[in-house]
């Protein structure tokens, strides 16, 4: 096997070799080598929020004096270059690095260094050179960026991934409980038959359930859109110009059309991440009501001929490699599969935003990753749902009606009339001796047939009376 060409690539430990065909420099070479563990690495929604970043931090330092036009240019055009998705094989590395993300934050540094140089015409060591930490890192930390890059990237998802898949998801089940509204159907608690209610009432409990999620998570977002930019190491400032931070956020909003500002406390928003916390946590919340949505519609689908059968499901793909013909409920079951992950991810990120231990929490990179999936995993499977599963649902009043006609529990509604107790003896009498409920009240002679049959009417039992 050839062996790739190298460079040599210096920083403050001495030289290290390079691949010549990679931008980025010594410390993230060293940090493939010291951190060579795992294979999940940062998504795009960070790499974005990356070079929206350190392009507002550059041109914020030019404005300010603080950086030359042609080195602070030139970094920002590399840094349009990382948030249009150029450059994402210039990111190696995994998140299982640094509490603090500094091994991100300096391989995206020396890349910009690398590309602003070779705009610029400069060597590494020219008086001109643009250099990863001097300037491409000028005014900020990793403690203060690996923060903010938190909250762009997760508001930009929020807004732009989860927040239109819920709206379809919801606009999808109303839709469902209106045009179901007068189909009447057993209810059951405990899976057990219980009394009457229409499949639009049933499913009025999902729109209100979805509903209530994404208040959960809206209440959240004035939380999400302060940023650390502008804390530097302790949350100080130490180091960068004054109106650095409101100048940084302002680009942010400008670019993004999303409200975000300054932080008004630095130091909290580098020691600790409780908004996020607070967003996984109602991701969770909307977890627990798609699976119960995804559980209940693979249980009233289930069959053909031995299950409940009140939905048909549609056919998307084969359902057995063994048994021909057999369609199972798949998009129900990668839901719920989905739901999974994000509550054990809400249990990760709940554990590492607590060691936050004194001026820092440093556990930054896998709070982030697993937000990021969360809200990537539970908006693409939104939409896989609804497109492949929601969209195509046939109710079968058919065999609605068949559970219904058979449903002893109807007897609820004679017990104002006849007492608990006798409607218990009449119920348990009907399913001992296999017959209907009114059949075995009629011949109980304690109500005339008319009566029976005029408060045995489910159409009747769909509210109060």
């Amino acid at each position: 096997m050839t062996q790739p060409k190298m460079r040599l690539e210096h920083d403050a430990l001495g030289t290290i070799e390079v691949p010549a065909d990679r931008c980025w420099g010594a410390q993230t070479q060293r940090a493939l080598l010291h951190f060579a563990i795992g294979q999940e690495r940062f998504p795009r929604a960070l790499l974005r929020a990356l070079g929206l970043a350190k392009r507002a931090a550059a041109l914020s330092n030019v404005a300010l004096g603080r950086l030359d036009a042609p080195r602070g240019e030139a970094i920002a055009a590399a840094a349009m270059r990382l948030q249009a998705g150029e450059l994402d094989d210039q990111f190696p590395l995994t998140i299982w690095q640094s509490g603090s993300g500094t091994q991100t934050n300096m391989n995206a540094n020396e890349v910009l260094a690398y590309l602003a140089n070779r705009q610029l015409g400069c060597s590494a060591d020219s008086p001109a050179a643009v250099h990863p930490n001097d300037h491409c890192n000028l005014g900020q930390s990793t403690n203060d960026l690996f923060p903010t890059l938190m909250h762009i990237a997760t508001v930009e998802q929020l807004h732009h991934q989860l927040l239109p898949a819920l709206t379809t998801l919801h606009a999808c089940l109303a839709h469902q409980a209106q045009a179901w509204a007068d189909m009447i159907k057993l209810g059951r608690t405990h899976l057990q038959d219980a009394v009457p209610l229409t499949l639009g009432q049933a499913f009025s409990a999902y729109v209100s359930q979805i509903a209530g999620g994404r208040r959960h998570i809206e209440s959240v977002l004035p939380q999400l859109y302060p940023l650390a930019q502008g804390g530097t190491a302790v949350g100080t400032g130490l180091n960068t110009a004054p109106g650095f931070a409101e100048r940084f956020a302002d680009y942010i909003a400008q670019w993004t059309g999303l409200p975000f500002c300054s932080a008004d406390n630095k130091f909290a928003a580098l020691a600790g991440h409780e908004p996020l916390v607070a967003l996984s946590g109602m991701l969770s919340v909307l977890a627990v009501s798609l699976n119960k949505l995804a559980n209940d519609i693979r249980l009233l689908g289930s069959g053909p001929r031995g299950g409940l059968g009140e939905l048909h499901l549609p056919a998307n793909e084969p359902g057995s490699s063994i048994m021909p013909g057999k369609v199972n409920p798949t998009q129900c079951e990668v839901l719920t599969m989905v739901c999974a992950q994000v509550m054990g991810n809400h249990n990760t990120i709940t554990f590492a935003a607590a060691q936050g231990q004194l001026e820092l929490n440093v556990f930054k990179p896998v709070i982030l990753y697993n937000l990021l999936q969360s809200l990537q995993l539970l908006a693409e499977a939104m939409v896989s749902f609804t497109a492949y599963c929601l969209t195509d649902l046939q109710p079968q009043p058919a065999q609605m009606r068949h559970w219904l006609d058979r449903s002893l529990m109807l007897v609820t509604a004679l017990s104002p009339r006849i007492g608990y107790e006798q409607a218990a003896r009449l119920a348990q009498a009907a399913l001992a001796k296999g017959t209907t409920l009114a059949e075995e009240v009629v011949a109980s002679g304690c109500l005339p047939a008319d009566e029976v049959e005029r408060l045995l009417r489910p159409d009747s039992m769909l509210g109060p009376r």
